[in-house]
């Protein structure tokens, strides 16, 4: 493990970012791995699915109300990865500080927002004791999970445009610089694709002033509830942007069953991280590195016991992904043009970050989360942790299988496109840490021996999965 990490995660990989040279380089390299270890390549003497993605390059916005053009960067900035179109409006939902989320606002869910454009803020309101329970790099992380939980509502919601009024548009920038200047990529692109803006509160009260309303902050002190912005102008975003095709492959080890050698269990990592900005470079070690060698390390160990002998019955799938960290890209290509039928498959188990230590658990490095594994077979659930207590003896520590847990992590590695296809899951994380997507996530910071603890569990898991004699049923509805 140690040595293949140490090539991955090197500086010579430059990040592994899709599309990029370091990713090329770590394609090979893992395939490299799958031929020393006698699995043959599943199509054309290859082990790359490969696949193309639009890459939409950076364009600044154009954001009017009436005659009045807003400068993008001073007033507002979007994301690299809008697709062109135009919205105009007179009309703005205001939502506070909620989509309409019953958790928070019960009378949000009686808004309607199909097609509308809406205003919301940043953060949660929940009372200042609370927050300030939260410090250092975790209130930044928090903060940016409310955000995207709060986009992926509005856009289950139906919504064309979403404003958010942030605190500082210049801090955002500075924070965000890398991933604002960067291509982002897309499997498809779609000039229906919700719109989503970051505008200055001074911005904000212009929109009001241009309505029946005066004060933005004076309208949200006197109430929580939703109330409709009618803009006396129009109110236009006018977005462009140039787009290139970009290559990108997942990599493929697959090793054939016996009898049952029509189902098949699946194994995942994302191989991908996020690059470099100039000279620093984000080599990924933990995110997701180790995931990585993990499913290299799995794959050696199934080809050893097939070619002594020990073949499993179901037929077994390792598969190192790209595109992760840009929007689950690879694995979602896969699921919509599966190697194997979908049908066919019974599980994917997921790895993502297993080599460190988050602060919940820094006096016990023998745990690790699992995400998944009940919420569409409860077989699946009790086979891994049997696993557990016969080989592995780690603490299995379910908090973020929670459904109302905010980070939302279910929603948030490969093993999600498997789900939301019918197929069981389970998702092995340890957790974020002060390194998590930052230049310092390095090698020498990894725990190996939680690593392989970790990968025997999930051997032991896939080994019971791939021989037992019935297929594992979906019989939950906990998604």
């Amino acid at each position: 493990m140690s040595t293949n990490l140490h090539v991955l995660a090197s500086d010579e990989y430059e990040g592994r970012e899709t599309g990029k040279k370091g990713q090329k380089m770590a394609a090979d390299y893992i395939a490299s791995q799958f031929k020393a270890a006698g699995i043959p390549a599943y199509k054309n003497n290859s082990y790359y699915q490969e696949f193309f993605l639009s890459a939409i390059i950076p364009k600044k916005a154009e954001v009017y109300i009436y005659k009045k053009k807003y400068k993008d960067g001073k007033d507002y900035y979007t994301y690299p990865d809008q697709s062109e179109q135009r919205i105009a409006t007179d009309s703005i939902q205001f939502l506070g500080y909620g989509i309409q989320d019953p958790e928070v606002y019960d009378d949000y869910k009686n808004v309607n927002v199909k097609n509308r454009v809406v205003m919301i803020m940043t953060g949660e309101p929940y009372s200042t004791d609370s927050i300030s329970l939260i410090t250092g790099t975790r209130t930044k992380s928090l903060w940016a999970t409310y955000t995207k939980l709060k986009i992926e509502k509005a856009r289950e919601s139906g919504i064309r445009a979403l404003l958010i009024v942030v605190d500082d548009v210049a801090k955002d920038i500075a924070d965000n610089k890398h991933r604002l200047e960067s291509s982002a990529l897309k499997l498809e692109l779609s000039n229906e694709d919700m719109f989503v803006i970051y505008i200055s509160k001074e911005m904000a009260n212009d929109v009001l002033k241009n309505s029946t309303l005066k004060d933005l902050k004076q309208k949200i002190s006197s109430t929580q509830k939703p109330f409709e912005i009618k803009v006396k102008t129009n109110f236009v975003i006018n977005v462009k942007n140039g787009v290139e095709k970009v290559g990108s492959e997942n990599v493929l080890g697959y090793i054939e069953g016996t009898d049952l050698k029509e189902e098949l269990i699946v194994v995942t990592a994302h191989y991908d991280h996020l690059g470099k900005d100039g000279n620093v470079i984000f080599n990924g070690a933990d995110d997701d590195g180790s995931g990585t060698v993990a499913v290299i390390e799995l794959a050696k160990a199934f080809a050893k016991a097939k070619k002594e002998g020990l073949g499993t019955r179901r037929s077994l799938l390792f598969m190192t992904v790209a595109g992760e960290e840009k929007g689950l890209l690879g694995s979602a290509y896969y699921v919509k043009n599966p190697v194997y039928p979908l049908k066919n498959t019974v599980c994917d188990l997921n790895i993502d970050m297993i080599g460190r230590v988050d602060a919940n658990h820094e006096n016990n490095p023998n745990y690790i989360y699992l995400i998944g594994s009940d919420k569409l077979s409860s077989t699946l659930h009790t086979i891994n942790e049997n696993a557990n207590k016969t080989y592995s003896h780690l603490e299995l520590d379910y908090t973020y299988n929670d459904e109302k847990d905010k980070n939302r992590f279910y929603y948030r590695s490969d093993h999600y496109n498997f789900a939301k296809n019918g197929i069981p899951v389970i998702f092995y994380f340890n957790g974020v840490h002060a390194d998590y997507h930052k230049e310092t996530d390095e090698v020498e910071k990894i725990n190996f021996d939680k690593m392989e603890k970790i990968t025997r569990l999930i051997f032991f898991t896939a080994w019971e999965l791939s021989n037992r004699n019935e297929r594992i049923k979906v019989d939950s509805n906990k998604k």
